[in-house]
Formats: structure tokens, sequence, C-alpha cells
């Protein structure tokens, strides 16, 4: 199990999303992919927190932030970073995004406007075409994945989410991640963001990658069955002087299979973005 906390409370049009924070300094934040939530930096966000001030939240319908039976999607999640980014009274942050949070940092920067200082990007929701066999058969069967005996979920979890690692993952390792989507009310909720998963939210953006404004760096999982790292590849090709990294021994959720590898990688990065941390 975990102590991880997101504390402070942001009202986005009625709903809340909950953050937290570490450390001091100049700002980096943290954004967490699908299915999990900010609990996935717990072993990044210290080490990362020596030398800055680490921003951290879940997104609208994950981990501790409201679950509204509505729109949970890619199209919402960037308006609710650049509303958040504007409470933090933030100028131009490092950012360091992951999966669908990698998705929403890309939308955020190149639909809204929000400048970044840097912009790492893990294992990223970026090219077209994306989403798991599961995610496939969910989008085409919502409604008798969410009305499932709650067992059949409980047994599917633990699977899906090991397919997300590299190493063999522990129960207790297990258990944050898989916890916010057990009862009846979560267990409907973690379809519906799938169902609500649509390419076409990555297809406003995937095109206008030459635009991004700001030093960018791709790690990539050399194991990610989710995304394989080809993908990072080409993505990399597609971001004018971006630096892509391979990273041994982790599948897509990287903050599991390789966390120190993330905080050398990134904290390298931010050494050469013109801000200097404490």
């Amino acid at each position: 199990m975990t102590n991880w906390q997101t504390p402070e409370t942001f009202d986005f049009h009625g709903h809340t999303i909950r953050w937290g924070s570490l450390g001091d300094g100049e700002p980096v934040v943290l954004m967490h992919g699908t299915p999990f939530w900010s609990c996935e930096w717990q072993r990044v966000a210290p080490l990362l927190a020596s030398e800055r001030k680490v921003y951290f939240f879940d997104m609208l319908g994950y981990g501790n932030s409201d679950r509204p039976d509505g729109d949970v999607s890619l199209g919402i999640q960037n308006r609710v970073f650049a509303a958040l980014i504007g409470h933090w009274n933030l100028n131009a942050p490092d950012i360091v995004a992951h999966d669908f949070g990698g998705a929403t940092a890309l939308r955020a920067h190149l639909i809204d406007g929000v400048d970044y200082r840097s912009l790492t990007l893990i294992d990223p929701v970026a090219l077209r075409p994306w989403g798991s066999p599961l995610v496939q058969h969910v989008k085409q069967h919502e409604a008798a994945f969410a009305g499932m005996p709650e067992y059949m979920h409980e047994a599917i979890l633990p699977a899906y989410l090991q397919s997300a690692m590299k190493r063999k993952a522990t129960p207790e390792t297990l258990a944050p991640y898989a916890d916010q989507w057990l009862g009846t009310k979560k267990q409907a909720a973690f379809y519906r963001q799938i169902a609500q998963m649509d390419q076409r939210y990555t297809d406003e953006v995937q095109d206008r990658y030459v635009e991004i404004r700001c030093p960018v760096r791709i790690l990539w999982g050399q194991d990610d069955d989710w995304i394989p790292i080809e993908r990072g590849r080409e993505l990399n090709a597609m971001i004018p002087g971006s630096e892509f990294i391979p990273v041994a021994g982790a599948g897509h959720l990287m903050q599991e299979d390789a966390p120190e590898a993330i905080a050398f990688h990134v904290q390298a990065f931010l050494k050469t973005t013109g801000r200097t941390g404490k």
C-alpha cells in the first residue's frame, strides 16, 4: 500500500481536482497516464524534489479527483491542465509527462498555448493508431464491462496492470493502482474512461509537432508492450531537435520498472534548460 497524498484541491467547473507538491525551487510538473494516477510518481517525485519544487495532480476522473459521469476524455484534460497551471501561477514550468499525460501536455501546449521550459515525454500516447486490444473491446462493449460481476473485474485488473511492467510486480505494488478502480462506481468509471478514448484528440495535434516551442526529451521503455518502442523513434523523428533515450529493463510503466533512470535523465535534462535548482 502507499501513503501517497494529494491534499490540495482546485475547482474546475464544479469538479474537484486533487494535487500536491514536494520540495522547493524552480517548478517541475509531473503528469500521470491511464489507468494510473499521480501515485505512479511516488518513487520519482522525492528524487526530483531534492533540487526542484515538484507539482503533481490527479487528472479528472482518476485517483482522488472527481469522477463525473460525463466527459473525462483527452478532449477535456488539456483544459483542466491549462487551468491548473494558471491556478499555480506557473510561467513556463518544466514538464514530465507519461502516457495520456503526454497527450495532455502536447494538447495544452499546441491548442491552449501553455508554454514549457522543457518537456520530457515518457512512453506518451502521441501517434496514430493507438489503443490496446482491451481498449478496443471495451469501447465496443462498455455497458457489459461496467456491469460485469465485481469479482471478474477484480481478476482482470491485476493482469492488465502487470502487462504495463517488465518486472514481476508484487501485490503491494499493484494495489494502489487497482484499488482506485474497485467498487461499483469506480468500476464503471474505469470502463467509462476507456470507452471515451478517441484517436481524434491526438489527430488534432499530431501534425503540429513541428510547432513545439521547447526542448523535448523522449524516454521509452525498451520492453513496452503497450506502445512499442518503434513509435517512440517515429515521434522523435517528428519533433525537430528532440532527444530519444531507450530505457533498458522498462515496460510502459517505467515509474515502477526504472524510477532511478527517470530521475537521472530528467535531472540531467533540466540542467540544460537554463534554470538552476534550489
